[in-house]
């Protein structure tokens, strides 16, 4: 949809629109936003409205803090879940420092820097993620628990599926916020599901799914659960991922991923899953920002370990799968993503990889032709191939090494992002676990 500043205007008296959020993120992905009333929004689409950077996380320093935030006038929607009288709309706004230039810490602002790049290369990516969450208990205190009722396993109905009310509600709201649903459906472990929406520009679905997030949440606190991103909430069971589908067209809207034939992988795809394997690893800093996001990342379970890539779309072992349609259906799957990154920092670190493939025509390495889903750490270790990082500490690490995440990052976004995950490293290796109390206070 695109609007004018009249449409704006217009849209907002005559749906009774009481405030307006003018909505950004932190380099973490999580969503800030300043309030506004009705009669302000002149100002606000005048791009007037000011914020103090110095209050969110990995901004700015003190001296630097006046910031402007820019509406995305095509991204304003009404939450249909708020009060229908006097309603509650948002817009994503861009980020301007005090000298009226894009800020180079501004999430939304590094990945438009990448877009733009594909664009004067002729490029055009579509992306879709298949995002998976958890939906449990609240105790008696009002607290969120990793506890739920329910069994219910892979694509299963209800009465197994406790959480499909939910879904369903979930869907609605969004559909009227302009989402194109393409399926939902209960996952693999017990209270998992997962709701797949249609492919849009790349700018556009980091929206997207900032917009997803918060709505999964909202809606399931109305039916009394409490909803998580968290990739493993619970020993034993599947963790939730995010897999990133893309298609790469053309200004024509040819899918650049098939061959003429239509039957197999282009060249460019070739060259883009080459780029993307060639950084994967200091990437996944990014894609898998958590100490917890590397309790999915193990053997034995659905979430891949090993740097891989397989054109069969039945091997869900590798890192990147190319799904069964072919000729104009021809996408990627990148699979070790989870939905706790930041989408606009991760869709752009994983674009900007494939395009270094596209430019210097990598070749990626031997197809995977057997699953490893099964296969145990030590006969991965023992594989000629290469695993991701298997800590927030080897991630790091590997963070450190690769000088392309800076360069497409920027210096700010990249330091500020480092030191924050080396603090929350430090922290975790200095707390106590109660598995260590049981493991080891009998017997030492």
């Amino acid at each position: 949809m695109k609007y004018t500043k009249e449409d704006i205007f217009r849209i907002v008296e005559e749906e009774d629109v009481a405030f307006i959020r003018l909505q950004f993120c932190d380099i973490f992905g999580v969503p800030k936003n300043i309030a506004i009333a009705a009669s302000q929004l002149e100002s606000a689409l005048n791009n007037e409205c000011m914020f103090d950077g110095v209050s969110v996380e990995g901004f700015v320093r003190s001296d630097e803090s006046d910031m402007y935030l820019y509406p995305d006038l095509d991204s304003f929607e009404i939450y249909p879940w708020r009060p229908q009288a006097g309603k509650v709309a948002r817009m994503f706004c861009d980020v301007y420092t005090i000298d009226r230039k894009p800020f180079s810490g501004d999430p939304r602002n590094v990945l438009k820097r990448v877009v733009e790049k594909a664009k004067a290369m002729g490029l055009n990516f579509k992306i879709n993620p298949e995002a998976e969450f958890f939906l449990f208990d609240y105790d008696d205190d009002g607290q969120p628990t990793t506890r739920t009722k329910e069994n219910g396993g892979y694509f299963d109905v209800a009465p197994a599926d406790q959480g499909e009310n939910v879904r369903r509600d979930i869907i609605l709201n969004l559909e009227e916020m302009g989402f194109d649903i393409s399926s939902s459906h209960h996952e693999i472990a017990p209270a998992q599901h997962e709701i797949d929406f249609r492919a849009e520009d790349a700018k556009r679905i980091a929206d997207m799914i900032m917009t997803f997030r918060m709505a999964v949440k909202t809606i399931a606190k109305k039916h009394g659960l409490y909803a998580t991103f968290l990739p493993k909430p619970t020993e034993g069971i599947s963790g939730s991922g995010m897999h990133i589908n893309i298609i790469a067209e053309d200004e024509n809207g040819r899918n650049l991923f098939a061959s003429e034939s239509g039957s197999s992988l282009s060249d460019t795809a070739q060259y883009f899953i080459a780029g993307v394997l060639s950084h994967v690893k200091g990437m996944t800093l990014i894609t898998n920002p958590i100490v917890n996001s590397y309790k999915r990342l193990v053997p034995g379970y659905d979430a891949p370990v090993n740097i891989t890539w397989s054109s069969s779309s039945a091997n869900r072992s590798a890192l990147i799968r190319v799904p069964a349609g072919r000729g104009e259906g021809t996408r990627i799957e990148i699979r070790n993503p989870d939905a706790t990154c930041n989408p606009y920092l991760a869709i752009a670190l994983i674009l900007a990889a494939g395009i270094e493939g596209i430019e210097k025509k990598m070749t990626p390495p031997q197809e995977l032709n057997k699953n490893l889903g099964r296969v145990s750490e030590d006969e991965l270790r023992d594989s000629t191939f290469e695993t991701l990082p298997r800590t927030l500490g080897e991630a790091i690490a590997a963070y450190e090494k690769d000088p392309f995440v800076q360069e497409v990052l920027g210096e700010s976004v990249y330091n500020k992002f480092l030191d924050a995950k080396r603090s929350e490293w430090k922290d975790f290796r200095t707390c106590v676990t109660q598995w260590e109390i049981k493991r080891y206070l009998n017997l030492f």
